[in-house]
């Protein structure tokens, strides 16, 4: 694999962690029912401080955990990327990104 391809592996483990399987439940509620069942609660996703290793779980604080919302930002990116706009130039993607950044209102001031 090149460089392009494990950094999109390893976005795709972590999306996959939030993502619905083919059962339709979501790793990160482990066995919360509430959560994987309740229709009122089932599309809200927490973003834990850690997860379980075997089975993506979500452990530790919901609160303030900031760091693993970054996982929305890698899936959008990947969403848009190609291995041809990172080949094209270290900055080819993220320049051609940036003009959206702008126009973009910013959420805190």
């Amino acid at each position: 694999m090149n460089l392009f391809q494990v950094a999109e592996e390893i976005a795709r483990r972590l999306g996959n962690i939030f993502l619905r399987d083919q059962n339709g439940r979501r790793p990160v509620f482990g066995g919360a029912s509430k959560f994987q069942n309740d229709p009122h609660w089932k599309d809200y996703i927490l973003f834990y401080e850690y997860f379980h290793g075997d089975n993506g779980a979500g452990l530790g604080a919901s609160h303030q955990t900031g760091w693993t919302g970054v996982i929305a930002r890698i899936m959008n990116m990947f969403s848009m990327m190609t291995p041809e706009s990172v080949e094209s130039g270290k900055m080819a993607y993220f320049d051609k990104y940036a003009s959206t950044l702008e126009k973009a209102q910013p959420v805190h001031q």
